[in-house]
């Protein structure tokens, strides 16, 4: 269990903090999201727990042992693999994974070994012995990935690691991510794409202005239902918004959690009663976009 308490951090220059007494518990043997638009805190976090960065305040401990006193036993059992690009473009593929095993002080045939698992595992097989500035940037991303695991890390990092690939990659990519677990290797993955948390994460948290919003498993978060109406003629009177609840949205919309057949029926009488007509109402399960729109008044994306 990886355990982060009231962790804040604020950057030089800048007015609000990155990161405002954050708490998060994250389990074993799971892929865990973090989700958030950008500047919500993410790479922030990461680098926290990566070791990169050292906060202001707060403590990260991992088993219930700080996080430090884990990374000075073990310099392998975490492991970052961050937005750019961290590898040498001018040496192959091959001579990367060897350089940054040498780090880890792996070497002889254990190295070698390591490094055609590591290899295979990205499919990067082929292209061993292809420098890495030639290669696609799908294919960037794989040697991100494969040698961040070179060291059988007990946690694995990833800071946004689809970033500008192909659909086919981006596949290839969150398959090997969700498969991570089984093999030992817990992950964190964040990510401002709601549909590759939704579909390799169990467990998630969303995150932004450096706070976390809400954490739980998928399905409870995706659990209640909620209807959106979109009414013309301008805002509703604020007695009937009140009566039923409704959230206003944008343009016009309005927002109502778990509506059921009673309650909907109610509130669209009250609507006729009054003279307002609808141009469009969806009722269902909600998705993580709208869960975070619900909860900040604004886009994943903004």
């Amino acid at each position: 269990m990886l355990t982060v308490d009231a962790l804040s951090h604020t950057y030089p220059g800048s007015s609000a903090p990155a990161l405002n007494e954050l708490s998060l518990s994250i389990p074993d043997g799971e892929v865990y999201g973090l989700l958030g638009p950008n500047g919500a805190g993410k790479t922030t976090l990461i680098s926290a727990i990566a070791g990169v960065l050292s906060p202001e305040r707060g403590e990260i401990r991992l088993d219930g042992q700080p996080l430090a006193e884990v990374r000075r036993r073990d310099r392998r059992a975490i492991a970052l693999v961050p937005q750019d690009h961290a590898f040498y473009p001018m040496l192959t593929v091959r001579e990367n994974l060897r350089f940054f095993a040498g780090i880890l002080d792996l070497d002889g045939a254990g190295q070698a070994a390591r490094i055609d698992e590591c290899l295979a595992f990205a499919c990067l097989v082929q292209v061993a012995d292809q420098r890495a500035e030639h290669l696609s940037g799908g294919l960037r991303r794989r040697l991100n990935l494969a040698i961040g695991l070179l060291g059988r890390p007990r946690l694995l990092l990833l800071d946004e690691p689809t970033v500008g690939v192909d659909p086919q990659s981006r596949h290839f990519l969150l398959e090997s991510i969700a498969a991570l677990p089984a093999a030992g290797t817990s992950v964190v993955y964040t990510s401002h794409y709601m549909e590759e948390v939704q579909a390799i994460c169990r467990q998630l948290a969303i995150l932004d202005q450096g706070r976390v919003l809400l954490a739980g498993s998928l399905d409870s978060l995706l659990r209640n239902q909620e209807t959106v109406l979109e009414v013309a003629g301008g805002a509703l009177p604020p007695l009937l918004c009140e009566r039923h609840g409704l959230q206003p949205g944008e343009d016009n919309s309005y927002r109502l959690s778990q509506a059921g057949t009673a309650s909907l029926a109610a509130l669209l009488a009250d609507l006729a009663a009054a003279g307002i007509a609808l141009e469009g109402l969806q009722h269902g399960q909600r998705n993580l976009e709208q869960v975070f729109i619900s909860l900040t008044r604004r886009s994943l994306r903004d």
